[in-house]
């Protein structure tokens, strides 16, 4: 006879683990996140209707940001299921798009939509909001000079823009939970997954003419963190809730950031064997020649971009190492060989990996 198996009366809330939400569940820090927090939280990923998904590990509840009465169905969801009561909602979702300077989306999703989500939140219980925000919403400074949470914001394009307009709304639009910046640099992995990294890869590998020019100051560059170190920090963040104060903003990078040339001679050597060559050209005839481009197919290089070449960001993380005891383990130079490893491997994998097809 087979044996009758019990199923529980109480579901989730039976267990002692407190309950986290991660927006944007599905996505590259998401996903991540959900097989990492899973082992001491019951996470429940809220994202958009159909795939990708967010790790089995989560609850996957379907909601769209920009529409009031599907996030409200959404967190109904979650009352029903799990209570009240949320240790951390981690918010990731956000609309980014490297071919447009500006896009109505920016402030549609990103601004707007925060704002729905944060007024539904009001009726939870709610001890923590951290907000994946981002380095670029800082002017630019110069080498040597590092930029730490009180410095000037500069944001000229539609993304950090929303970053910014959402940082303060949530200051203005929140009651009674405490919120949490996080401004993270750009993300990286072993595979890549860095559209500027792989971009500048992809042309040296190809050998591209374009791969030996630039309209910036090439002993400028950005700062990187690995997809490990974020992971790690949101982690940190989560279980140290009660003792970060309200409306805290934290550095996440790594603490050097490589030079665009030295990327350059770094993949150069690993591809080829030689430091790659690298020529600055006017800003006037970058725009030019990327106009022209942009005419006949579709490039990475969009001209609004070539204004932004050659700006430098380099993060003072001190508060991340005093509130958190967190610093990042990995360094994207020292990360370097391995993702150029992966390409010699298999070029074509690579490629569709990294959405270079």
């Amino acid at each position: 006879m087979d044996e009758i198996i019990e199923h529980s009366k109480f579901g989730a809330r039976k267990e002692d683990k407190q309950v986290v939400v991660i927006t944007g569940s599905s996505g590259l820090i998401g996903s991540s996140l959900i097989q990492r927090l899973s082992k001491n939280y019951r996470v429940v990923g809220l994202d958009r209707v159909g795939p990708p998904y967010p790790p089995l590990q989560a609850e996957c509840v379907n909601f769209d940001i920009t529409d009031e009465k599907a996030i409200n169905a959404a967190m109904e969801r979650i009352r029903y299921g799990y209570g009240n009561k949320i240790a951390s909602v981690i918010h990731l979702a956000a609309y980014y798009d490297f071919g447009e300077k500006d896009n109505p989306k920016y402030h549609e999703i990103n601004v707007k939509g925060t704002k729905k989500f944060l007024q539904q939140l009001q009726d939870f219980d709610v001890e923590q909001f951290l907000f994946s925000s981002s380095n670029l919403i800082y002017k630019p400074t110069e080498p040597g000079v590092k930029i730490n949470e009180d410095c000037p914001v500069e944001a000229n394009w539609g993304y950090p823009e929303s970053k910014v307009l959402t940082e303060d709304l949530i200051k203005k639009n929140n009651d009674d939970i405490n919120a949490v910046f996080l401004r993270i640099a750009g993300i990286y992995t072993d595979d890549g997954h860095s559209i500027p990294i792989t971009q500048q890869i992809k042309r040296i590998y190809e050998k591209e003419l374009l791969s030996h020019f630039y309209s910036g100051d090439v002993d400028h560059g950005d700062v990187f963190v690995h997809l490990e170190d974020v992971v790690d920090a949101i982690e940190k963040a989560v279980d140290n809730r009660k003792e970060i104060p309200n409306e805290t903003a934290l550095n996440i990078g790594e603490p050097t950031s490589p030079t665009y040339q030295e990327i350059q001679d770094a993949v150069g050597n690993l591809l080829h064997g030689k430091d790659w060559e690298t020529y600055e050209v006017p800003k006037s005839l970058a725009k030019a020649g990327a106009w022209a481009r942009d005419l006949v197919s579709d490039p990475f290089i969009k001209p609004w971009m070539i204004d932004r070449a050659g700006t430098h960001y380099e993060l003072d993380i001190w508060r991340a190492k005093d509130c958190l005891g967190w610093e990042p383990k990995h360094r994207v130079m020292d990360t370097l060989p391995k993702m150029i490893e992966d390409l010699k491997a298999d070029p074509e994998a690579w490629y569709k990996k990294n959405n270079l097809d």
